[in-house]
């Protein structure tokens, strides 16, 4: 067997431990500086050349520009966030009532069926259901 050959009892522990470390803090790094990306897309109070000047300093360096968001507009990212899940929450629920209907509602279709079977029994006069027509027309 050549001298060249490693296996895996040749790596120290502690070696393992230091590379897994830092492909942690390498995932960690990526994660951050993605998140810090959407933010500036996402912060609404920023202007365009403040978004560009952000982002730009995030490209070409980094670490620092990841760091000075972070230390100047770290604080809102955390409500920025919250808001945009917020709102993405609300567009699901309404398209789910919008398509599903939400149970114990009914159309207005719905609704002008019945009134016009209460009109046709008789519990009801014509300017009744002229009125409750309205009502639910508007």
């Amino acid at each position: 067997m050549s001298a060249s050959v490693y296996l895996a009892y040749d790596y120290p522990l502690l070696g393992a431990f230091w590379t897994i470390l830092w492909i942690v803090l390498w995932v960690w790094w990526f994660i951050l500086l993605f998140r810090v990306i959407a933010d500036i897309f996402r912060d609404d109070r920023l202007g365009g050349w403040a978004k560009a000047g952000w982002l730009v300093l995030t490209i070409l360096l980094p670490f620092l520009g990841v760091l000075l968001y972070v230390l100047a507009r770290g604080r809102g990212m955390g409500a920025r966030e919250r808001s945009h899940a917020r709102a993405q929450q609300e567009a699901i629920d309404q398209y789910i009532r919008e398509t599903a209907g939400t149970p114990g509602t009914r159309s207005q279709a719905d609704e002008l069926a019945k009134l016009s079977e209460i009109r046709a029994r008789g519990d009801i006069t014509d300017e009744e259901f002229r009125r409750a027509k309205e009502k639910i027309l508007h």
